[in-house]
């Protein structure tokens, strides 16, 4: 089994609302919070993951950006890290995806190493973060995801069609020559 499970959080964990900045707003993706409580019980640490440019152009403020990430928290259970990146796109930061900071930062908050992280997100940004920091990559694509980040995933790391495959495609630990004859979408 990986030594952890980092996810992205909008489009992947809750369903995406452009600079969600009310707690109210929050709506995990069906079957999130069940998914992650089985994570939980499998003793598998987990982590989110997550750019936040809203914070910099200032549409979302720090506090209300927790209180936001609280009321994740509140609806899916605890994360053993929250990592984010509050930069633009053209701040040059070390942690915004695709760069590697936020994956490798939340494997040193979980005390493992990136290459036993497993990041499951949504764009490519996502896969070519924990590509850049040594850790696997499943993508789960959404209408938002371009069908380049698609064909770049199935590539070099694994395309599952929802979270619960995502989730079990990175529990099992499956050998990338094994996914293809086991129905991965790959």
């Amino acid at each position: 089994m990986p030594a952890a499970l980092l996810f992205d959080r909008d489009d992947t964990l809750i369903v995406d609302v452009p600079y969600l900045a009310d707690p109210a707003l929050v709506q995990p993706v069906p079957g999130a919070a069940r998914l992650l409580a089985g994570v939980r019980a499998a003793g598998v640490p987990i982590g989110v993951v997550s750019n936040q440019s809203g914070v910099a152009r200032g549409i979302v403020s720090p506090e209300r950006l927790a209180a936001v990430n609280a009321r994740v928290e509140e609806l899916l259970g605890p994360f053993d890290t929250w990592q984010i990146c509050p930069h633009g796109p053209a701040d040059g930061c070390a942690c915004r995806k695709p760069r590697p900071g936020l994956i490798t930062a939340a494997a040193r908050g979980l005390g493992v190493r990136p290459e036993r992280c497993v990041m499951i997100g949504d764009i490519g940004a996502d896969v070519r973060a924990a590509q850049a920091a040594g850790a696997r990559a499943v993508l789960v694509p959404t209408p938002k995801t371009r069908p380049e980040e698609v064909a770049h995933a199935r590539a070099t790391a694994r395309v599952a069609p929802d979270l619960a495959t995502a989730v079990a495609l990175a529990l099992a630990d499956i050998d990338p020559e094994e996914v293809g004859r086991k129905g991965d979408s790959r």
